[in-house]
């Protein structure tokens, strides 16, 4: 290599390592912030009305603000399963809704509607299922997704009814301010015992149920 390929290889090494600090020290600083703000805000991390499954006294809860038109969400959803299903005694699942696609407002009602018929979980189930089929970025097609719902037996006239209910939207405008409150900004995102992520990954979810399960098990 003669010198002039070699100075310019080390330059690209010296701007790859800097943006590589760069990214992580934002990180850190963004994680540091968001921890912050849990701390002083426990309380918008799970609230009454919150969609909950497992074990209702486990002693891990994993809190996710998720998206129902949000693809990583529908990619994360049997992983997060699967972890329940691996200690299924030691962790709880609370959904939070984070609506930032467009659409995912009426979405969202409509599985909080969903919970006067006992359906929640099959439809929310059934409605991430069909996600590729209605959850076009910018021009989503709620009638699709609103026919993928009646498909778990629910009685979508009446759901769509009872989705225009002011108990309804007072859960979504509370999930919203505790979002924005707890700087949440993309999703999924995940808390576990209040403690968010190091870094976005699915090992990096396990390796947090881990410890807490390990912790409370001591």
């Amino acid at each position: 290599m003669n010198s002039k390929k070699m100075t310019v290889a080390v330059l690209l090494g010296i701007v790859v390592a800097v943006f590589l600090l760069g990214m992580n020290f934002y990180q850190k600083r963004v994680q540091n912030s968001q921890t912050e703000k849990v701390s002083k805000a426990e309380n918008r991390m799970v609230r009454f009305h919150s969609p909950s499954l497992g074990p209702s006294d486990a002693p891990v809860t994993i809190v996710e603000f998720f998206d129902p038109a949000c693809e990583t969400c529908r990619d994360f959803y049997p992983i997060v399963k699967n972890l329940m299903k691996q200690y299924p005694k030691d962790v709880r699942l609370v959904l939070r809704y984070a609506p930032f696609h467009a659409g995912s407002d009426k979405v969202v009602k409509l599985l909080e509607a969903s919970k006067r018929q006992d359906k929640y979980w099959q439809t929310l189930e059934t409605i991430l299922a069909a996600q590729p089929s209605w959850a076009s970025h910018g021009s989503p097609n709620l009638d699709v997704a609103y026919q993928a719902a009646a498909q778990t037996g629910l009685d979508i006239k009446k759901a769509l009814d009872d989705a225009q209910a002011a108990e309804v939207e007072a859960v979504l405008k509370q999930d919203v301010e505790d979002l924005t409150a707890l700087e949440v900004k993309k999703t999924p995102t995940f808390f576990v015992n209040g403690r968010g992520l190091p870094s976005f990954g699915p090992d990096q979810l396990a390796s947090l149920v881990a410890e807490e399960v390990a912790k409370n098990k001591k």
